[in-house]
Parts: C-alpha cells; sequence; structure tokens
C-alpha cells in the first residue's frame, strides 16, 4: 500500500467520491480517510471485504480448535468417525 497515495482527507472524500470509487475497484487498494489528521476509516472493494471476513472467520475457527486441543476438549478422528457411523447405524434402523 502506498501511503502518499492511500490517506486521503475527508474533503478529498466529499469533492471526488467516483475517483475514490473508481480507484479502489480497480486496484483493490484500500484508501484511509483522515478527519482532523487522525486515520478515521478505511474505504475498500466489496471482494477485498468479504475476503478478509472470511479469513478472520478461518482464524478464529483454528483458535477454537487450538484452545480445545489445548484444554483435551476433542476426540480424535477415528472415534468421531466411528459414532458417526454408529448414529447413522441407529437412524436405519
Amino acid at each position: 500500500m502506498n501511503r502518499k497515495t492511500s490517506i486521503k482527507p475527508i474533503t478529498y472524500m466529499k469533492t471526488n467520491a467516483a475517483d475514490i470509487l473508481a480507484t479502489v475497484s480497480d486496484t483493490r487498494q484500500a484508501i484511509i480517510i483522515t478527519h482532523n489528521g487522525e486515520g478515521k476509516m478505511v474505504i475498500q472493494d466489496i471482494e477485498s471485504y468479504e475476503a478478509a471476513k472470511q479469513t478472520m472467520a478461518m482464524l478464529k475457527l483454528a483458535a477454537l480448535g487450538r484452545k480445545a486441543v489445548e484444554s483435551g476438549e476433542f476426540k480424535p478422528a477415528r472415534k468421531a468417525f466411528e459414532d458417526i457411523e454408529k448414529r447413522r447405524k441407529k437412524r436405519r434402523g
């Protein structure tokens, strides 16, 4: 991310919204909007936003899995598949 081109004041956003939209869409680079010299928001394209959300969800699942393993709250895959097969056979009658 090029800091010179990716950080813009809110007044730039107000007067150049269409240009910002085009730039973000074309480059997939986020733009940081500042107010009174402080970063206040990030504008990014929807594909990057969705990818970031998916990444965060996967990281959360990984962290939860690691926590379960560390606390001993898991069962080996072989046992899990055996339990699934038992339930499946039970439903068949």
